[in-house]
């Protein structure tokens, strides 16, 4: 794979000019108004453009050549943020949250414990007892200094470039209470050890007394810091993908030297041309050409291909395949970024980058909030003291704005959808891993589904024996089989012997004389017959042996003939079987208005028979991940809403790519990674399940976002007017945060309704066929 280096670009040449892309690591960014300043900033240098995400933590840059990547990040380091190229993907270390050295739990737990007592006893006048605002006093301080650090320290990187973001507000907020509370505290009354403070929505709850304002306090920073570590928890499964991918590729290699030596060498150290080894149950190290040794590889961590392909000199083999049977020599034709695991990983790259249009609404809104917010409270601490009001009226009114308007109902609405849903879902067998699930699924109306693995089991099976009349019978013949490929190392070999252990009533006799022909088959000595177990051809076969040798050819399947002393007795057939519940599923699909597509890196004959079975009219068949990819990519122009559904490291580029990727859970790490939604049980069922609850999730997720604008449309003038002290303001925004946690906990209880039929049901739908054993 490719490594970013001291340019971290690669050039891409237009018509129109010559440019390159740069990819910067962006630290310190908190919200969405982050991410439009870091973009509009970037954006007015001559001929740049900029994509910033805020979930991943990097900006790609698209910029003139003459502009470097050092101008680049003094112009964000200029806005306050830290900026970095990117480390080799092996060297990166997880971002930590900067502050005072403690992680953002530990910060969250100690503000929380101090702040439970002063919520407590400012908002239930009937607990309140002599010098209890002092109490409240020593407890809000801490949190106002070391709680709300985070928000303090890129408040004041915002200012030095001369910006606002939603740390302003929250900073803003709790300082402008803090030092209201310690004026009124020392200087206003406040401080009488009998003072009592009654909960009301007045701003003057005493006369001549001024308010303290400590549960404002600790419950800003207390919801806000929640709410991000929920929302960062949510994204901790960003890159998963892209290192499950660089898991798959082998770390050293056994290269053999000019004069026949053998010497392990870091896969790196490996160049095009160079011989080297891959023995039984190791994977191929990089795509390259075999040189001697026949094998047989399995290709469906790649490919997505269940069948294994044998090879032998002269065979083409890719890099990540596993060796299933003999030694083999490779000679190396392409390394590091030239390989095919190397171009699915920039697939997924350039999928991860993109962002979705809700993403770019809600960047567009952040960018205007803040200020707007800002200006609102100056205006009224004005107009407040131009009309003649006291000075505590005044800042009572701009306070009481400031924190009414804190986004702790924007921070915590998608994060505890997620969690509700996450809980649900893996009740249900389905793991939502993040906001995607939510912004691809809303209006869904393609399902791109893999074959291998997916809608079939992905593993090689005995699905038919068909013996000849006068023969030995079907059982007979498979006890013969069986017993020969006692031996075998060849996927066909284990699963024909696997099903003759599991249908024989007693033990396989011994074979003896065992010999094994690459790409041919096996011969042996079974009760002192010889028996082979060879390719089966339909010529030369009686009638009914030809027939089903041709059957199962039409439907992709691998087909072996045993021959008892020269005598074909049966053919088997092997092939990948459908899953249980597939029909059902993509027939739940249909019934939801999707339509299904099936894409898949196996020939016609078997994608067409999965297909017929399963009722999908749509087929594309012997695609590479490439072309999965470039399918998802045209259905998408074509103004499809787009999800895929794989399991293998052929699938993860279009899962990336997808307005929604649902990988099966006993697929590869890679797959899942890229995923949004995993389903964890073997029921294809849960797909439409998963299509269901994401849709659910995306409604409540709206719904939160919707009352969270709407009430800062209903209480920001409350505030302005001095109808809500910041006592209330706070208590408001605790509501409209619990108001978005108690929608949200609804999902908690959702359950799977049937789908409802929104066209009528197609005439002599193919119904599932079960395979003859």
């Amino acid at each position: 794979m490719s490594t970013p280096t001291a340019t971290a670009s690669s050039a891409s040449s237009t018509s129109a000019a010559s440019t390159a892309e740069t990819e910067i690591i962006v630290g310190g960014m908190t919200c969405a108004a982050c991410v439009n300043r870091v973009e509009k900033k970037l954006g007015k240098l001559d001929g740049v453009t900029a994509s910033v995400n805020l979930a991943t933590g990097r900006a790609r840059v698209s910029h003139p050549e003459d502009v470097t990547a050092d101008e680049l990040m003094a112009v964000v380091e200029g806005l306050g943020f830290t900026a970095a190229l990117p480390r080799p993907r092996t060297e990166e270390a997880p971002e930590e949250e900067s502050g005072a050295g403690s992680s953002p739990l530990v910060r969250l737990l100690v503000t929380a414990v101090l702040s439970v007592p002063v919520l407590v006893l400012s908002m239930a006048p009937g607990l309140q007892f002599r010098n209890w605002q002092w109490l409240c006093f020593a407890l809000a301080t801490p949190v106002a200094a070391w709680g709300a650090w985070p928000f303090h320290s890129k408040a004041l990187r915002g200012l030095r470039g001369a910006a606002a973001t939603m740390d302003t507000l929250v900073s803003l907020g709790v300082l402008a209470s803090y030092a209201w509370s310690v004026y009124a505290l020392f200087f206003g009354g406040a401080g009488d050890p009998d003072m009592r403070m009654p909960f009301t929505l007045w701003p003057d709850a005493m006369p001549g007394t001024a308010d303290v304002y400590l549960e404002a306090v600790v419950a800003v920073p207390l919801f806000v810091l929640t709410g991000r570590l929920l929302e960062s928890r949510a994204r901790a499964g960003t890159g998963s993908a892209l290192r499950a991918l660089a898991s798959l590729a082998a770390k050293d290699v056994a290269v053999r030297t000019a004069d026949g030596e053998e010497r392990r060498i870091p896969v790196a150290e490996l160049r095009v041309g160079d011989r080297f080894l891959v023995r039984p149950g190791e994977r191929v190290a990089t795509d390259g050409t075999v040189v001697a040794g026949t094998s047989a590889l399995d290709l469906s961590l790649v490919t997505g291909e269940s069948a294994p392909v044998d090879v032998a000199p002269g065979t083409a083999v890719i890099g990540g395949a596993v060796n299933s049977g003999g030694l083999l020599e490779v000679r190396a034709e392409a390394v590091g970024a030239d390989t095919q695991l190397a171009r699915i990983t920039r697939l997924v790259e350039d999928a991860q980058a993109g962002k979705a249009r809700v993403q770019r609404l809600a960047d567009a809104i952040a960018g205007v909030f803040v200020p707007a917010v800002l200006s609102v409270a100056v205006t009224v601490l004005g107009f407040w003291l131009g009309a003649g009001a006291s000075p505590q009226a005044a800042i009572t009114a701009a306070v009481a704005v400031l924190v009414v308007a804190c986004p702790c109902a924007l921070g915590l609405a998608t994060p505890t959808a997620l969690l509700a849903a996450t809980g649900r879902g893996a009740g249900l067998g389905i793991l939502v891993s993040g906001p995607q699930a939510l912004e691809g699924l809303r209006r869904v109306d393609t399902v791109v589904l893999d074959k291998t693995g997916t809608l079939t089991t992905g593993s090689m099976t005995v699905t038919e024996v068909a013996a000849r009349e006068g023969g030995c019978g079907p059982e007979a013949a498979l006890r013969y089989a069986a017993a020969a490929e006692a031996g075998s190392e060849h996927p066909v070999g284990r699963a024909v012997h696997a099903h003759g252990l599991a249908e024989a009533d007693g033990p396989l006799p011994a074979a003896e004389e065992f010999t094994a022909t690459a790409g041919v088959g096996v011969r042996a000595v079974v009760d002192g017959k010889r028996v082979e177990v060879v390719r089966a051809e339909a010529d030369g076969l009686p009638d009914a042996l030809a027939e089903a040798v041709r059957s199962a050819g039409r439907d992709g399947r691998t087909v072996v003939a045993v021959r008892v002393e020269d005598t074909v007795e049966a053919v088997i057939a092997l092939g990948d079987t459908v899953r249980a519940g597939s029909y059902r599923a993509v027939d739940h699909l249909k019934r939801l208005g999707l339509r299904p597509v099936l894409a898949t890196g196996d020939g016609e004959a078997a994608a067409r028979a999965v297909a017929a079975e399963l009722g999908i009219a749509e087929v594309h068949s012997q695609v590479t991940p490439e072309g999965k990819a470039d399918l998802v990519r045209a259905l998408r122009e074509q103004g499809h809403r787009v999800a895929v559904i794989g399991d293998g490291v052929n699938d993860t580029a279009a899962l990336a790519g997808a307005d929604l990727g649902i990988a099966m859970g006993s697929g590869t790490d890679a797959a899942i990674g890229a995923a949004d939604v995993t389903l964890v049980r073997e029921d294809m069922g849960a797909l439409a399940d998963a299509v269901r609850l994401a849709r659910r999730t995306s409604l409540t997720v709206r719904a939160n976002l919707a009352w969270a604008f709407g009430y800062n449309l209903v209480t920001v003038p409350l505030a302005a007017v001095g109808l809500l002290s910041p006592m209330v303001a706070a208590a408001a925004m605790s509501v409209s945060s619990l108001l978005v946690v108690g929608n949200s906990l609804r999902l908690r209880g959702w359950q799977p309704a049937p789908a409802r039929t929104t066209a009528p049901a197609r005439k002599g739908a193919p119904r599932p066929r079960k395979a003859v054993a």
